[in-house]
């Protein structure tokens, strides 16, 4: 018998505790720790920030559906792994012990290391959590009632560029239908090299398509960005160039602001010797494990993964859903081998596949693999794609309430995508 814990009860997290208890069957104790009683989709929070959904349409309290499968939750964070004696301690000062440890976390939010962004103790909002992007729909009311100038954007370091773009579109979209975009000068900022490189060094031509919708939309754009500072109602921007010198400074005067912070590890596990990189990121190798400690996995946004290419200004990869279900099926298939005295020796496959929203249409992404060179290169925009991330927020909310182990990523978005036709001639046409 395994004892197994599970940090984290986000999309990783749950769907690892899902598949883990499908394949290894109600012999072996699987225990979730969850930094607070609900789960949330996160792809809708930019949804939420404008007010086209509330939050218990894509979030519920996650401890009923876990017991159904005799899986135990405790809804208070880690706060320390002693990963020598493998026990996890926890907020409410209980402690776990572990065979086998599954790092789910997702990242810590580093707004501290740009001043003044953070809605907390700065000037700009998020849509990185729901309490987040709950924040920004309030902050957002005030601005509809004194509309003016949006800066909205990715910090310097930031991995998951996807969010901001579809903010960005999502409330040009909104601002349309309340006949108020002719009062609003955008502006989009970025660390990116270029509109559409989205941290995967482009996608096709990811590049010529955004900057068309940007164009369409009438968002500025300002790349090569590092925010400075951020000040009450303006923002400092330096921009540079292919070489990372500085070309000029903005001060982008704004009533609204919405910017992704760079990602960090969260402290508990940031802080185990030897676990993590110097950004708080788990290292693993290609089974999904820690060389460290055999015995740790990690899935998701808090695993470690190099940038795709190098840039001017930092930029770090993103972790799509798709991606992060095929660490966790990676993990569950290595750890149930290993129980059964098998090698462990599965390898997941890092694609990323992304369906973002643009409001009344949407822009598929499809890199396999995410580093280049690709086996399929793939960027398609139409309304389709807006309906099947609003179908697939249903599909996936009904798998964390069922507690159903299938690959809802692989199931629905690559058949919606026809990715197994793509993959087939491997063009994409």
């Amino acid at each position: 018998m395994a004892n197994i814990v599970v940090l984290g009860a986000g999309l990783a997290g749950m769907s690892a505790a899902y598949e883990l208890r499908d394949r290894l069957g109600k012999s072996h104790p699987i225990t979730v720790i969850g930094d607070g009683e609900r789960f949330s989709f996160t792809p809708s929070n930019p949804w939420l920030a404008v007010g086209w959904r509330q939050a218990d349409d894509f979030t519920f309290a996650v401890g009923q559906y876990l017991a159904r499968k005799d899986i135990e939750f405790v809804p208070h964070r880690a706060t320390r792994i002693d990963a020598a004696g493998n026990r996890v301690e926890t907020a409410d000062g209980r402690a776990f012990d572990y065979d086998y440890l599954l790092v789910c976390t997702g990242p810590r939010l580093a707004f501290e290391e740009v001043p003044g962004t953070g809605s907390v103790s700065g000037h700009t909002q998020s849509v990185c959590t729901t309490p987040h992007a709950q924040a920004a729909w309030e902050a957002y009311q005030a601005f509809l009632k004194d509309p003016g100038p949006i800066v909205i954007g990715a910090v310097q370091g930031a991995s998951c560029f996807g969010p901001a773009y579809e903010f960005a579109m999502i409330v040009d979209a909104d601002l349309r239908k309340r006949k108020l975009r002719d009062k609003v000068p955008m502006t989009f900022v970025t660390s990116e090299p270029y509109i559409g490189h989205m941290g995967l060094g482009g996608v096709g031509d990811s590049k010529g398509l955004m900057e068309s919708e940007m164009r369409q939309r009438h968002i500025q754009w300002i790349t090569n960005a590092k925010v400075k500072e951020v000040r009450a109602g303006e923002a400092l921007v330096v921009e540079h160039d292919g070489q990372g010198q500085p070309t000029g400074e903005h001060t982008l005067p704004f009533k609204f602001s919405m910017l992704l912070p760079a990602f960090k590890g969260v402290d508990a596990v940031a802080q185990v010797e030897g676990l993590c990189n110097p950004r708080g990121f788990v290292v693993i190798d290609k089974h999904q494990r820690s060389p460290r400690y055999p015995n740790i996995f990690a899935a998701g946004v808090c695993v470690a993964i190099p940038p795709v290419e190098a840039t001017p200004i930092p930029t770090g990869a993103p972790k799509t859903g798709f991606m992060i279900e095929s660490m966790v099926t990676t993990i569950v298939r290595n750890i149930q081998a290993e129980l059964q005295g098998k090698p462990a020796d599965f390898e997941g496959t890092w694609n990323a596949v992304c369906l973002a929203d643009m409001g009344d249409t949407g822009v598929a992404f499809v890199a396999l693999p995410q580093i280049p060179p690709r086996n399929v290169t793939w960027t398609k925009v139409g309304k389709w794609v807006h309906v099947a991330k609003v179908s697939f927020e249903k599909y996936f909310l009904y798998k964390m309430r069922h507690g159903t182990s299938e690959p809802i990523y692989e199931k629905y978005v690559m058949k919606a995508l026809g990715i197994e036709r793509l993959k087939s001639n491997g063009n994409g046409k």
